[in-house]
């Protein structure tokens, strides 16, 4: 860089953009390199490979953004916080990516450099990106994101569809499984009046890539008969005995559950982001822009579309920020929006026996939980420092509880509110609350649910804590999570007891306990003890889960996971996989 800028020519502020660009250049390629290594990943059946790919592919981001932040102050010296030159950057940068298919990518990434160089309370338009410089979405591809089928019957449409080369693999059965799927599809127009004859799906249109994440891959599209379209997916294992059809996903409802805020990213290579995007939110309406580049792994640019939805909500409403429905919790003060279905979460400054958790062990849990795999049972959090609010958009209930519980993150002014540090989640109804007021078949089906969500998740190496169900809550899809982070852990560090036998009856209703007790002690023979469900449902899930009592299942899982084994966990239930033959 030079010493001082040029007029006419981009000077400093030029250098500066040019060195923040280059920056992203290099995050674009690593991202690209990893994500396409998914396909060779499933081909040679290379899990344990796929997983550590997720993780590295997270990092990555942040660590380009310090390493270009420790360059540019390195650089720029006394003037690193000189506004006006990165308000002359800004506009050269927005020069350098005007041309680049993943700009909107490009203008996020320049956010997080200057936030990170002026640690920004609220928003600056001078030196950041608060909506795009562009009117008009990035330049597509030349061949588009989608590629078309067409065939006079649904099995000879499926059957073009698999003869592709995916995956570079051999099929277990390629016309077997192509009569299966179609088969499946066909059933859905003559179950569901679908407008259809069977047989008479002749068209499809498909990402043209496949989405890999964990030991699955799928293809991703819709297929059209006449005037219907029907979004689908067919989701594919890679077998000892070849690549299989294993489901065949179809409607909205189960691709966004596919797509959910509570699973890891997928890894694929189908061109420009924002294309890719608005393909997808056409098989998705209901699902957020945000949520839909989250899925696809780029989880800073979904933060800034998320960001832009607020801001949009608080211009186009009156709504305020109110305390969530629900038990309140020891750890987080969570407060809602009646119109906007995400949550905010604050830590307290304080928590209350008989939590033993501290501020920086429950950051460290809800990064653990951005790096984990989330077995579709996690709700991702977005992390937000120095969020600026007009202080009316609060209850005073919401502030007083800010002021009294948060005062070391939240400032509190005449007219404004800052959030220092904050979470934004998706919002779920409370499984505690969902219980006492949905119907009783309802109730049943999440508590069954829950147990599920805590067997899923042991799976995948993560241990819940008690079984509460205030930590838990309902998607509106029926599926039963997990949002409350403070008590987790890795399954693998925990030490699974059985309750000792007590030597005398003082023992036993003493105050304190006989035997020596460590933070890593489970002793699973007690969870019935802390589940606040109605007898009822507290009895149905003993029927259905009562393994979780069991000291053997954590035993055996913990093994398991030890191990190293990758259990299959499918994001789709067992109504969607097809009967092998």
């Amino acid at each position: 860089m030079g010493d001082a800028p040029t007029p006419g020519t981009g000077g400093l502020p030029g250098e500066v953009a040019s060195d923040i660009a280059a920056a992203f250049e290099a995050y674009r390629s690593g991202f690209s390199a990893i994500t396409r290594r998914a396909r060779d990943r499933f081909r040679r059946q290379d899990w344990h490979g796929e997983v550590a790919d997720s993780v590295l592919r997270l990092d990555l981001y942040g660590h380009t953004v310090n390493s270009i932040e420790r360059e540019v102050r390195s650089s720029l010296g006394e003037r690193t916080t000189d506004e006006s030159l990165w308000t002359a950057a800004r506009s050269e940068y927005s020069s350098l990516v005007a041309h680049r298919d993943d700009r909107e990518l490009a203008e996020t990434f320049f956010n997080s450099v200057t936030r990170r160089i002026f640690t920004t309370v609220g928003v600056d338009q001078q030196i950041e990106f608060v909506d795009s410089d562009f009117a008009e979405p990035p330049p597509s591809s030349a061949q588009g994101v989608a590629r078309i089928y067409r065939d006079g019957t649904t099995a000879g449409l499926i059957e073009a569809i698999l003869r592709d080369p995916w995956f570079d693999a051999p099929y277990r059965d390629l016309r077997g499984d192509a009569a299966l799927a179609a088969e499946r599809l066909d059933r859905w127009t003559t179950e569901t009046g679908g407008g259809g004859r069977a047989g008479s799906f002749d068209q499809a249109e498909l990402v043209r890539a496949p989405f890999f994440r964990r030991k699955g891959a799928y293809l991703v599209g819709a297929v059209r008969a006449g005037e219907v379209e029907l979004p689908f997916a067919l989701a594919f294992l890679n077998t000892p005995d070849g690549v299989l059809v294993d489901a065949v996903l179809t409607g909205e409802k189960d691709l966004s559950v596919l797509f959910s805020f509570t699973r890891s990213h997928f890894h694929v290579d189908a061109g420009p982001p924002a294309e890719l995007v608005a393909f997808l939110k056409r098989l998705m309406p209901e699902k957020r822009v945000a949520e839909l580049y989250i899925a696809i792994g780029f989880h800073k640019h979904g933060k800034t579309e998320l960001y832009r939805d607020l801001l949009r909500h608080l211009e186009t409403t009156t709504d305020r920020f109110e305390l969530a429905p629900g038990t309140p919790g020891l750890v987080m003060i969570v407060f809602t929006m009646p119109g906007f279905d995400m949550v905010v979460k604050v830590i307290r400054d304080r928590f209350p026996p008989p939590k033993s958790v501290t501020r920086d062990s429950v950051m460290r849990s809800y990064r653990m939980v951005f790096r984990h795999d989330r077995a579709g049972r996690l709700v991702e959090a977005q992390e937000f420092e120095h969020l600026e609010f007009d202080r009316h958009r609060f209850s005073e209930e919401a502030l007083e509880e800010l002021a009294g519980q948060a005062g070391r993150t939240v400032e509190i002014g005449d007219d404004w509110v800052v959030l220092h540090h904050a979470y934004v989640e998706r919002r779920v109804e409370p499984l505690d609350v969902y219980v006492r007021t949905e119907s009783a078949m309802a109730a049943r089906a999440a508590v069954v649910d829950m147990g599920q969500a805590v067997e899923d998740l042991a799976a995948t190496d993560v241990f819940t804590g008690d079984l509460l169900p205030k930590n838990f809550g309902v998607t509106r899809h029926g599926r039963v999570v997990c949002y409350d982070y403070d008590e987790l852990s890795l399954l693998s560090d925990l030490s699974f007891r059985a309750m000792p036998s007590s030597s005398s009856y003082d023992d036993e209703f003493g105050d304190e306990p006989w035997f020596g007790v460590t933070p890593l002690d489970v002793f699973p023979e007690e969870f019935p003890t802390f589940i606040a469900l109605p007898p009822d449902l507290k009895e149905l899930l003993g029927e259905t889960h009562g393994k979780l009592y069991d000291l053997t299942f954590w035993l055996e899982i913990q093994q398991r996971v030890r191990s190293g084994e990758i259990v299959d966990i499918f994001p789709y239930s067992a109504e969607r996989r097809l009967e092998q033959r």
